[in-house]
């Protein structure tokens, strides 16, 4: 009774709109993330940055994929290969204190 007044094409559309609004959102968050943790952007560099993307957040981050995207691999990158070396330091200091 419930799915009467719903088509099979509604769910699929509906379905597609929250999968796509999830992916956006993800972006967003990445892009944000991006933003805090780049060294070479000043602070108020990094406050136009967020504002431009609360403000107009599609455009805003479109806009910040064109300008900086390229980048965007190269700290992701430098800080995977700072908590590798982390990482390995820690194995290493445990693993001397066992003997």
């Amino acid at each position: 009774m419930l799915a009467t007044g719903y088509p099979l094409w509604d769910v699929v559309v509906t379905t597609l709109s929250i999968v796509l609004v999830a992916i956006w959102l993800m972006l967003v968050f990445h892009v944000l993330a991006d933003i805090m943790r780049s060294h070479d952007l000043s602070g108020p560099q990094k406050a136009s940055w967020v504002i431009g993307i609360l403000v107009l957040p599609l455009l805003g981050t479109l806009i910040y994929l064109v300008a900086r995207g390229g980048s965007m691999h190269e700290r992701d990158r430098r800080i995977a290969q700072t908590h590798q070396a982390d990482f390995e330091e820690y194995i290493r200091r445990i693993a001397n204190s066992k003997e």
